[in-house]
């Protein structure tokens, strides 16, 4: 196993993700939830890439697991069969009745699951019955950014409350932005992109506490990165959490919350260096990044129309990991109606 927390190389693997590949998981709960785009390697993700990249153009848009234990028939293992088994077949009758439709010339490809439908389509067409997603593969990515894309956006959210709720001065510039471009109208898209101080808080918390601490991968063949020789069978761990809280690139303050260090962008603030990478990097940076920053955008205005919060004396600040980065004893805040 090799610990990297040097950006250059850290760099170096994210951009070539045909030699170092994603390490397979081994933890069903994860299999249950997130196999499909996320789990796919070589030709298989290059094809599953292309096909489910257009519902992600800008403009459409809790288990410790022990090696083995799946095998065990405990209540816990039992139901989690029967709710993956129920998730499929509910995905599944979706989807057949989305193809009848298409079959009988009706087009829906105004949500997720009908652009996903509509590109699996055009690809066969233009080459094969390979050259497309078969009906198992599309329930996988739906599961995926459902499951997937609800968790991550959701602990973004979490931690910005969390963080506004402790620095009120960023919260009500936050407020004061909100107010300045919707006043009291629901926000839209346009209205979403021009949020600059929101975004330098997303950015800021993102840093702060990634979704995912540490990345995997794998090499299947001796391979040379930086000025070492990986021997096949070597497993990489590249370390978000570190590179995030490297106080050499940050600077003394590196543990402090301040938004404003990305006011000239993310280049500026790293100095250049690849080592603020929430979403991942290279070629298998996240699909959904928009999508996600969009969707926390659209949920935080909102609330910033409608409450002030404050942390609770309840809180206690315990951050771990189960998948992704959460707050372990909850997210107490008190929340005030304006």
């Amino acid at each position: 196993m090799v610990h990297i927390t040097e950006p250059a190389i850290v760099k170096e693997v994210l951009a070539n993700n045909y030699q170092f590949q994603k390490l397979r998981r081994g933890n069903p709960l994860i299999k249950l939830l997130l196999t499909g785009l996320a789990d796919a390697e070589s030709e298989q993700w290059s094809k599953h890439r292309k096909i489910i990249n257009p519902a992600f153009h800008v403009e459409k848009l809790k288990s410790i697991y022990i090696p083995g234990s799946r095998f065990i028939p405990t209540k816990r293992n039992k139901r989690m069969k029967e709710i993956g088994s129920e998730v499929k077949a509910s995905i599944r009758s979706i989807i057949n009745k989305r193809i009848i439709a298409m079959k009988e010339g009706e087009s829906n490809n105004e949500d997720l699951l009908g652009i996903l439908l509509d590109s699996n389509y055009k690809e066969i067409k233009q080459g094969d019955n390979t050259s497309g997603l078969s009906i198992d593969e599309v329930i996988e990515e739906c599961k995926l950014f459902y499951f997937a894309g609800q968790e991550t956006t959701g602990n973004l959210l979490l931690w910005t409350m969390v963080l506004l709720a402790q620095h009120s001065d960023w919260q009500a510039q936050a407020r004061d932005e909100v107010s300045l471009v919707f006043g009291g109208q629901k926000p839209d898209t346009d209205g979403l992109n021009r949020l600059k101080i929101i975004n330098l808080i997303f950015y800021e918390v993102l840093r702060l506490y990634p979704p995912v601490v540490l990345l995997s991968r794998m090499i299947h063949q001796e391979t040379k990165l930086g000025d070492i020789t990986l021997p096949a069978g070597s497993f990489l761990q590249l370390h978000t959490m570190l590179l995030h809280h490297d106080r050499d690139i940050w600077g003394d303050d590196v543990k402090e919350f301040k938004p404003q260090r990305f006011s000239e962008g993310v280049l500026k603030a790293t100095k250049g260096q690849a080592s603020y990478f929430p979403f991942g990097g290279g070629p298998r940076i996240c699909i959904g990044m928009n999508f996600a920053l969009l969707e926390a955008k659209m949920a935080l205005a909102m609330i910033l129309q409608r409450f002030r919060f404050d942390i609770s004396p309840s809180y206690s600040h315990a951050p771990h990991t189960i998948i992704t980065l959460q707050p372990q004893f909850g997210a107490h805040v008190i929340l005030h109606k304006l």
